[in-house]
């Protein structure tokens, strides 16, 4: 593989931010380790522990919810305003690091904290929907954030504060045991007392990394620093512009760094897009190509796509570009970083959607409206299969058939696909 302190001439000391332009799961945790070899900050903005990451470096697998992937490199990691930060995982993540000790980590006073109702009412909502539910995860991410809209939620500055973390237990145990209790028929899953005396012990674990990350990236940024913004999920998860509702409570696109960590609007120099070769999705909500045939369980058990979060088997299609497009525009990508296209080795033909076809008409973008979506169908373009392993070692290695899928996304996207992933691996990656 190339040497990654050489990149190819491609300049790394700028900020970027690291963004999914599907559905989340493309493999964003492994290029923001591969960058945080070169920044010096890595910031969470979006999202909780309803994401989850994975770095493969050598023969170990890291698998984070919550700690920024920069972690691995000793970086220092941020964690905005914007996260719903449950401690418990935090505190189990920590403990995959070997330099836990010397880990620099930033929390941010303004910080959600997902409480043990939190996991309570997700599920609770989930099973009383029946048919009609949207594949959450169940970990308490919605309640959470919506605790945070009406404005009851418990904050970061809180939990590290036994007097208000207690008032603030008081204040909404019994409401929130009211509607477990009269609503769902379920019950809390702890007492009051058991609840504070646990989360009480995590504030104080954690005290020590009280900060101000609006502050601390603000500077950063003022004094030229190289920060990686470091997106969970993937654009189509979006709370306003993904396939609603088959959505998460936050914005997993470009513009919410603004606000999920508190800085001012600055242009950003690398806005890059992570692209899996092909589509997946977990939970329900409409999905145009998908495979539910022999090809796509292939493709499922090859790529190992079962969710880091839940274990759940991903749904598997081929490469929408549709989507992607749409993405573009959402993001305003200065690039893409496509990955896991030694997953389709193999494959005799690979499909492409270029367009869909709805009420009579074709259409290059997705449809705003989710009904319209749910009516589409692909219009694809057939491609020759290829044969390939990990060895790579740069683009014009890679088998004649591999070259010409990429360009053609390229040619159709616009834009460029600067990096390739042919492998797990951090050392599997070909910088363009």
């Amino acid at each position: 593989m190339i040497p990654l302190s050489l990149h190819m001439g491609v300049n790394f000391m700028v900020s970027t931010i690291v963004i999914g332009t599907q559905w989340g799961d493309e493999g964003k945790g492994k290029i923001v380790d591969l960058l945080a070899k070169d920044a010096d900050l890595v910031a969470r903005f979006n999202g909780g522990n309803n994401a989850g990451h994975t770095v493969v470096v050598g023969s170990k697998t890291y698998k984070f919810h919550l700690m920024p992937s920069g972690a691995i490199q000793g970086k220092q990691c941020l964690i905005g305003a914007g996260i719903a930060l449950d401690p418990k995982v935090l505190s189990k993540e920590m403990s995959q690091l070997e330099n836990r000790e010397g880990l620099q980590l930033a929390i941010d006073p303004r910080t959600q904290i997902i409480m043990p109702w939190h996991n309570a009412l997700d599920n609770a909502k989930e099973t009383s929907k029946g048919d009609g539910k949207i594949g959450t995860t169940g970990r308490g991410i919605g309640p959470c954030y919506a605790d945070r809209a009406s404005r009851t939620g418990i904050r970061f500055c809180d939990l590290v504060d036994s007097k208000r973390l207690k008032e603030k237990i008081d204040r909404e145990f019994e409401a929130k045991e009211k509607i477990l209790k009269n609503v769902y028929n379920t019950e809390m899953p702890a007492s009051k007392e058991e609840i504070f005396t646990e989360y009480n012990a995590l504030g104080k674990e954690f005290a020590k990394y009280y900060a101000d990350v609006s502050k601390e990236v603000s500077n950063a940024l003022k004094t030229g620093k190289n920060v990686l913004f470091e997106g969970a999920q993937g654009t189509f998860l979006d709370n306003d512009f993904g396939t609603y509702p088959y959505v998460t409570s936050s914005h997993p696109t470009a513009g919410a760094i603004f606000t999920g960590l508190g800085i001012g609007i600055r242009p950003i120099e690398r806005i890059i897009g992570i692209v899996k070769a092909y589509t997946t999705r977990v939970g329900e909500g409409p999905f145009v190509t998908e495979l539910e045939d022999k090809i796509g369980e292939k493709i499922r058990e090859k790529g190992k796509e079962f969710g880091t979060t839940t274990g759940r088997p991903r749904r598997v299609g081929w490469l929408d570009l549709v989507l992607l497009r749409t993405s573009i525009r959402l993001n305003g990508f200065t690039e893409i970083a496509l990955t896991k296209l030694d997953v389709l080795t193999g494959l005799e033909k690979i499909m492409v959607c270029t367009k869909y076809e709805c009420e009579g008409k074709t259409c290059k973008e997705l449809p705003a409206d989710l009904d319209k979506l749910a009516e589409c169908k692909p219009v694809y373009k057939e491609m020759s299969g290829f044969e390939m392993d990990s060895s790579a070692t740069s683009f014009d290695q890679l088998p004649k058939e591999a070259q010409e899928y990429v360009a053609f996304i390229e040619k159709e996207l616009e834009i460029q696909a600067k990096i390739v992933s042919v492998g797990p691996g951090r050392e599997e990656t070909i910088v363009r």
